[in-house]
């Protein structure tokens, strides 16, 4: 079966094509300020993003009729389950009119439809970041006015919970318990049972273990105090939770290789640093140890910072009683998504709806 691969990021889209599980061909498209200039929201960037990206595969003479489907990166739609949807009319609206919101992501879907249609070959998007899965007694946050909600590495979380299933212990992911923790720019952790994530963090919004640029959990009285002082903006406080948060905030610097370089050379504020947060991710890893009740098959760790071998060292000194750490350093997309799409083909899966 062959997939064409579309993910698009606010300045750049990745495309490529699989046959089956093979990559025969990829390319990261960047966008300059100055092309993007012109539309007013992401939305309007559909035309200018299909036209790239149909070019650069005629360039490199891949046939569109070659094509089986199209895949695109799953956007910010009402909270979902996980799995391979294909698209569907509902879908584009939902995401045309940003129902939750404006994000680059919105349009893989949106180009992948177009393309497909024009081929008579269907469209899918895979796992995006809004999948809920969690239980409702996850979703009680203290007060009656706030609930918990999911934002979070759905795509690949799930992508190295179904490969670490097949290939650490034969099975099925719906017949496992893990727990997964992903490392990146954000930070989130995940409690897997049975083929559902039924507890994780919202790694983009305050919730959970800081990380290179977001603040995680924060002191509440503290936060709401600096939010009266009169001294920041709203922007300005969101930016400190998201963005400029995390060691960003501690350090100066988002790269968390720079930080762990600084903590071997001797730099005694980036060891406490960089050691804080492998000790919050460990922390949370205990937290959803409960939630699957101690049974836990494996602990699996990936992400980008996962290539850091002294940071998950970190953390599997305090969790490796719990059970087997297994690391899966960096995050393919681009294959969690054709496989997906490849589930669906191959019949292994059937297709869900958007409603």
């Amino acid at each position: 079966m062959k997939q064409l691969i579309i993910n698009p990021g606010s300045t750049s889209t990745k495309i490529a094509v699989y046959s089956d599980e093979t990559m025969i061909y990829e390319k990261t498209i960047r966008h300059t300020n100055e092309e993007l200039q012109p539309y007013s929201n992401v939305a309007d960037q559909f035309e200018f993003r299909k036209e790239i990206i149909i070019s650069q595969l005629s360039e490199n003479n891949i046939s569109l009729n070659e094509l089986d489907a199209v895949v695109g990166r799953g956007g910010l739609l009402k909270p979902i389950e996980g799995g391979t949807y294909k698209v569907n009319d509902k879908l584009i609206e939902d995401l045309k009119t940003n129902v939750k919101g404006e994000h680059a992501s919105n349009l893989g879907a949106i180009i992948s439809r177009s393309i497909a249609d024009e081929l008579n070959i269907p469209s899918f998007i895979v796992d995006p970041i809004v999948v809920d899965e969690i239980e409702d007694v996850a979703r009680i946050s203290g007060h009656p006015y706030f609930e918990r909600i999911c934002i979070w590495h759905a795509l690949n979380q799930k992508a190295v919970a179904r490969r670490a299933a097949k290939e650490k212990f034969g099975k099925k992911y719906e017949e496992m318990n893990f727990i997964v923790a992903h490392l990146g720019g954000g930070i989130s952790v995940g409690a897997h049972k049975k083929g559902k994530a039924i507890d994780v963090n919202n790694a983009l919004n305050g919730e959970g273990p800081f990380s290179p640029e977001r603040s995680g959990s924060l002191p509440i009285a503290q936060l709401i105090k600096m939010c009266f002082s009169g001294k920041y903006s709203e922007d300005e406080m969101n930016k400190m939770v998201v963005g400029k948060g995390g060691i960003s905030a501690y350090l100066g610097t988002n790269s968390a290789k720079e930080v762990s370089e600084r903590a071997k050379s001797g730099d005694e504020k980036a060891k406490l640093i960089y050691s804080a947060m492998a000790y919050q991710v460990a922390k949370t890893i205990g937290e959803y140890a409960v939630v699957l009740d101690g049974n836990v098959d494996a602990i699996l760790i990936t992400g980008g910072i996962a290539y850091d071998n002294s940071f998950v060292q970190m953390i599997e000194d305090k969790v490796k009683f719990i059970a087997e750490v297994i690391t899966y350093p960096g995050e393919d997309e681009l294959l969690a998504l054709a496989q997906g799409g490849l589930r669906v083909l191959n019949g292994i899966e059937e297709s869900k709806t958007y409603v």
